[in-house]
């Protein structure tokens, strides 16, 4: 089992030698614009898959996919050569759903900013169905002086057992 410092450098490498190859190398009029956005590679450095996006519609990434395929060879040969490990890992293509994921989550958040616009101008000119102030307030005891203490009239016996001290034999 190889360091997984080592496994993520090669992943890093491969990923920057096959986006290159792709620009350079492989000639297939089937694929389209395509993106290499990650690359991981197993801890035994066997196996390599890469995430790749393409801009275009469904019949142009599944075209780009077929193109992937079919140049997977020249591409780990590639790989084999500018990398220098003694054992090429195999080429596994995946593609990414990262921005067809960040695309729902960015419409759900305008939904939800939508609905909160609208609560908020509803909110606007509403009134409270109950008291302006509906939150209890302590009792304030006006009857009391501030010389009095309330706790005055006890007996010894009373505030011995309030401070929790027992009584006295």
């Amino acid at each position: 089992m190889a360091d997984p410092t080592r496994a993520r450098k090669l992943a890093d490498r491969i990923k920057v030698v096959v986006a290159d190859a792709l620009e350079k190398r492989v000639k297939d009029p089937r694929l389209g614009f395509v993106t290499i956005t990650d690359a991981r590679v197993t801890n035994d450095l066997q196996h390599a898959t890469l995430y790749y996006t393409v801009l275009g519609s469904e019949e142009e990434k599944a075209g780009t996919r077929v193109a992937l395929e079919s140049a997977k060879g020249v591409l780990r040969s590639e790989v084999g050569k500018r990398t220098g490990i003694r054992l090429t890992p195999t080429l596994t293509f995946t593609a990414d759903e990262v921005p067809e994921t960040a695309q729902q989550i960015t419409d759900l958040l305008s939904k939800a900013a939508e609905q909160d616009a609208r609560v908020a101008a509803l909110a606007q000119g509403a009134k409270p169905a109950g008291d302006v102030d509906p939150y209890r307030k302590p009792v304030e005891h006006d009857d009391l002086d501030e010389d009095e203490d309330p706790d005055e009239d006890l007996g010894e016996d009373e505030d011995d057992e309030v401070r929790g001290e027992p009584d006295r034999i």
